[in-house]
C-alpha cells in the first residue's frame, strides 16, 4: 500500500476514513520533553482501529500486527486528537485497517488547522469465545466514511 506524499506539516491532505475517537492529551500521557508519549496514541489508535474491526467482525477481536507507523508531528499537552479509520484488506478471519492520527491546538486560541500526527496499518483477527479464529461475515457491511461509531 502506498502511502501519499506530504510535507511535514500535513497540509497537503485531509484525513481520510471514519472518525472513530477523539480525545484532548492529558499531562499524564507526557514524556519528559513534554511531549505525548508514541506508546499513548499508539494505544488511542488501536482502540480506535479495535471498533471498527469489531463493527465489521461482528465479534471480539485481537489486534496481531502494526506495520508501518510513521510519526511525522509531536502532539502537546491540550492537543485534541482524532483517530480515523479505514478497512484496506478484508480477509477470511482477519482484517487490516489503516489508521491516522490527527491533532489540533484548542488550549491557546482555536486552531482552524489540524495536522497529522502519524498513520500505520493494525491487522485484527476476529475471534470466537475461545480465543479461535472466527469467519468474519461474507460481504459485510463496511461503515460509511460520513459518520462516526
Amino acid at each position: 500500500m502506498a502511502t501519499e506524499k506530504m510535507d511535514s506539516t500535513g497540509k497537503n491532505r485531509q484525513p481520510s476514513g471514519l472518525l472513530v475517537m477523539r480525545t484532548i492529551t492529558m499531562p499524564r500521557d507526557c514524556n519528559p520533553n513534554g511531549d505525548i508519549f508514541g506508546g499513548w496514541i499508539l494505544s488511542q489508535m488501536d482502540l480506535g482501529g479495535g471498533l471498527l474491526a469489531k463493527e465489521v467482525a461482528h465479534s471480539r477481536v485481537v489486534t496481531v500486527t502494526i506495520d508501518k507507523m510513521t510519526f511525522v508531528n509531536p502532539v502537546h499537552v491540550g492537543d485534541t486528537i482524532c483517530v480515523y479509520a479505514k478497512v484496506a484488506k478484508l480477509g477470511n478471519t482477519s482484517m487490516e485497517i489503516k489508521l491516522e492520527v490527527w491533532a489540533k491546538d484548542l488550549t491557546e486560541e482555536f486552531a482552524e488547522e489540524r495536522h497529522i500526527v502519524t498513520e500505520g496499518i493494525f491487522k485484527y483477527v476476529s475471534i470466537d469465545t475461545e480465543g479461535r479464529p472466527h469467519p468474519i461475515p461474507k460481504n459485510p457491511t463496511l461503515p460509511a466514511e460520513d459518520r462516526t461509531i
